[in-house]
């Protein structure tokens, strides 16, 4: 086997040959899932790019899309994905003890627990920080009262990234405590959220006397606005233009879902026939997806679809080139500021692109869409070789298209943000920075 943990200066074809020769080594597709997770994510190459007393092996982000798509070619089951190994494991490798670190870290990248994010509210979206779920401490344990909205895998989530304010006596940013929730217990409900694609990837959560321990706190008590930003540096840079796909996978982590115990060749063989519903990858091949698709029905010959497909492909390469721009400043001591935030506007203009492109290649097909296990059969047996497995995916991004301009913090949000904190443009007016949470104007 190939080891380079000691060179200096690795390229990317060194990282994949160095990960394809662990994989000829040790895939077994016989393997449970939870067994190929276990063996996958305590080898390093889970979290390639958590430092190395982090299960990882201390690489760049970009070289960790290198090792993704290494496993992918390959034909192995990828990384256990979804929010642990996205979100919840940087975050408490940045702000947690190290008791905390032992405790979570090692379940997330073998895929024994899966995360979901408890962060918005029906009345604290774009304004996070107005957050109205309270924790009440309550001796060695916190009481846990309130409504999450947008919550991306509750339904089979074990652990929950929550906030919630613990202080409505200072102003609102300096009051709010993160939580490693546990999901399963009695005062949580979870009730899924039907999106216009058929599909329900989001959840509403509700909290009624749900109990946190005191040690489950990360980054402190009152200390938790510092922590969720972390989180949504790392969502903001996951699901950016050039993010790879971290979000996705073909088996799901944790307990609840009841993939763990299933063979681990099988989701391989699934995830080649086209088991979807994945909102994290379902925009990564989409370029491809769109040419080949042009390729076949002969509307690649018209002039105007050439061109945007064309300026697909320079969106996605500046994307790429962003990441190596931000990878070559770390490396020589400096950063890229507003980066993540850039990176997230840039995906939301991909996005609407292959919006408004897809049904222009499809055609009369653009219009037809099996919202149903059973309508998607029967739409693919209507219409013959015409209704491929291609055009139900377009016809899936199409309906999706507005949900990344909102998910992980609105383009609006992201333009604020990179004016005020990158350009040094003024706040808006207002006293939320020095009046108590309890006196200001609330939303809803």
């Amino acid at each position: 086997m190939v080891d380079m943990a000691d060179t200096a200066e690795r390229t990317g074809l060194d990282v994949a040959l160095e990960v394809t020769s662990w994989l000829e080594e040790n895939w077994d597709p016989d393997l449970t899932v939870g067994q190929w997770w276990e063996r996958l994510g305590l080898s390093g190459w889970a979290a390639p790019a958590w430092p190395a007393e982090a299960y990882g092996k201390g690489l760049s982000r970009g070289d960790g899309i290198v090792v993704q798509r290494a496993i992918a070619d390959f034909g192995a089951l990828s990384a256990p994905g979804g929010l642990g190994l996205l979100l919840a494991g940087p975050t408490i490798f940045t702000h947690g003890t190290d008791e905390q670190k032992d405790r979570y870290l090692r379940d997330i990248v073998t895929g024994r627990k899966a995360w979901c994010q408890l962060f918005s509210e029906p009345a604290a979206g774009s304004d996070l920080a107005g957050l109205q779920t309270r924790a009440v401490k309550d001796g060695d344990e916190w009481i846990v009262n309130g409504q999450k909205v947008w919550t991306s895998g509750g339904q089979v989530a074990d652990l929950g990234m929550l906030i919630a304010r613990t202080n409505q006596d200072v102003p609102k940013h300096q009051g709010i405590t993160y939580f490693a929730l546990d999901m399963r217990q009695d005062g949580i409900e979870v009730r899924p959220l039907r999106e216009m694609t058929g599909r329900a990837l989001f959840n509403e959560v509700f909290l009624s006397d749900a109990r946190v321990s005191d040690d489950a706190v990360i980054g402190g008590v009152n200390g938790g606005w510092a922590v969720a930003n972390t989180t949504l540096a790392f969502e903001r840079a996951g699901l950016g233009a050039g993010g790879g796909n971290a979000g996705a996978s073909a088996a799901t982590p944790g307990s609840i879902a009841g993939d763990l115990e299933r063979r681990a060749g099988d989701f391989v063989q699934a995830k080649t026939a086209g088991r979807g519903g994945n909102a994290g990858g379902m925009f990564v091949s989409a370029e491809r997806l769109l040419v080949d698709l042009a390729r076949a029905n002969g509307t690649i010959g018209d002039g105007a679809v050439r061109q945007d497909l064309a300026r697909l492909h320079s969106y996605n390469e500046i994307g790429r080139y962003s990441g190596l721009r931000q990878k070559a400043m770390r490396a020589s001591g400096s950063d890229l500021p507003g980066a993540g935030n850039l990176s997230k506007l840039s995906m939301s203009h991909i996005v609407r692109l292959v919006r408004d492109l897809g049904p222009r290649i499809l055609g009369p097909l653009g219009t037809l869409h099996g919202y149903t296990p059973d309508q998607r059969r029967a739409l693919a047996a209507a219409t013959g070789s015409t209704g491929s497995a291609g055009a139900a995916m377009v016809t899936e991004m199409v309906l999706f298209a507005p949900a990344p301009s909102i998910y992980g913090g609105t383009d609006e949000v992201q333009k604020n943000i990179i004016g005020e904190r990158v350009l040094g443009l003024p706040k808006e007016p207002g006293n939320e920075r020095t009046l108590p949470f309890r006196d200001l104007a609330k939303n809803g």
